[in-house]
């Protein structure tokens, strides 16, 4: 093996471990070819999860894990709705897709794994609301509790009203959100009226 082969081998495995997921276009950043990453393939030292994301094969996987690969292929998405109401812990529920807000002009990525569903957002990165979580050593964007709420009451035809319900309980319960800023947020998401009595119910029998 060359030395040059066995240089890119280890900025690679670096890489990997530092990172937990990396694209293939983060390796060619750092001088690392697909020749160099096919033999790592082939040696059983990394693993192909989606087109173009690698791991180590020996990696932890944590439960969030297809939180953080959907984040690597949709780098301009935000993890939302059920998907960040269940990393916030606030639901049994295990979705079957992981749901992302991208932006209203944002391409629309497709892939078979892991299964996404897509709603469209406002500059939803920049949003304030896009709060950054570490998760398998890859920075994952995931809307606050509040922000999760109301959207969830705003989108209740794709998720069930129920669903909504249960967020808005478990998130008081938890003291994961203030009544105020679950308001605030309803009425910036055009869904106060829809919200008031149902937090409002729930705050007098706290």
């Amino acid at each position: 093996m060359s030395t040059s082969s066995f240089s890119q081998r280890e900025r690679a495995v670096a890489q990997l471990r530092a990172r937990g997921l990396v694209r293939a276009s983060e390796m060619r950043e750092i001088g690392v070819t697909a020749t160099t990453i096919a033999r790592l393939e082939r040696d059983g030292v990394a693993v192909r999860l989606a087109r173009g994301v690698y791991q180590l094969a020996d990696a932890p996987l944590s439960l969030q894990h297809t939180l953080a690969l959907a984040s690597k292929l949709v780098p301009s998405g935000v993890i939302c709705l059920t998907s960040a109401l269940a990393f916030h812990e606030l639901t049994d529920q295990i979705p079957a897709k992981v749901w992302m807000a991208i932006g209203q002009k944002d391409w629309k990525p497709s892939f078979d794994y892991p299964p996404v569903r897509f709603i469209r957002s406002p500059a939803p990165r920049d949003d304030p609301d896009a709060e950054r979580h570490a998760i398998d050593n890859v920075s994952v964007p995931v809307f606050s509790v509040a922000r999760t709420i109301a959207d969830l009451f705003r989108y209740r035809k794709k998720v069930g009203l129920n669903t909504a319900l249960e967020g808005l309980r478990e998130a008081l319960m938890q003291k994961k959100a203030t009544p105020a800023e679950i308001a605030q947020h309803a009425a910036d998401a055009g869904v106060w009226k829809i919200l008031e009595p149902y937090l409002t119910a729930m705050v007098s029998h706290a």
